[in-house]
């Protein structure tokens, strides 16, 4: 059997006072979360294979997400993963640039691949970016390759959720 506990009211510890508890939980709103509270989250799974030939510029890798932060205050923290591999045996580097909007802001240097074979690899990243908007931010991933191999995006058996890339886009309270 669950347990109810019904009051009207709290006094405070001092005594200098009652808390009225009047349905105060049903009117809050992520303006009355405090700092660091999460406030959504937004997510896309790519489950696109993508190759990526001879590529010496940026390309987009298929991992693109928007969110609308509540407060030009609010932070997004940006989480992404995702599968690599280049057709390469030799040395082969990867980079990569994270964009909001159509603005650079955090770069991913030198995923190496200096072995033997070709490399089958995942890259994580997370950046907590202070958009200062109330409007729809888009965040994109886009990679390069530095020599003439070429690399792809692996996302295999999308049933099965095997080997997908994925972004994460979290509003944090500021």
């Amino acid at each position: 059997m669950a347990s109810k506990i019904k009051v009207d009211q709290l006094e405070t510890a001092d005594g200098s006072g009652t808390i009225a508890l009047q349905n105060q939980l049903s009117g809050m709103t992520g303006v009355s979360m405090p700092t660091g509270s999460v406030l959504q989250v937004v997510q896309q799974v790519h489950h696109t294979f993508t190759q990526i030939n001879n590529s010496s510029s940026y390309v987009d890798t298929g991992l693109t997400q928007a969110i609308t932060p509540s407060s030009s205050s609010n932070k997004i923290l940006v989480v992404f993963s995702i599968q690599l591999g280049t057709n390469s045996t030799s040395s082969q580097n990867i980079q990569a640039r994270l964009l909001a909007g159509s603005t650079v802001i955090r770069m991913l240097d030198n995923i190496h691949n200096s072995v033997s074979h070709a490399l089958e690899a995942q890259a994580s990243f997370q950046y907590l970016h202070s958009p200062s908007t109330t409007s729809a931010v888009t965040y994109k991933l886009q990679m390069k390759g530095t020599s003439s191999a070429h690399f792809r995006i692996n996302n295999y058996n999308s049933s099965a959720n095997e080997a997908c890339s994925t972004m994460t886009l979290m509003e944090i309270a500021g």
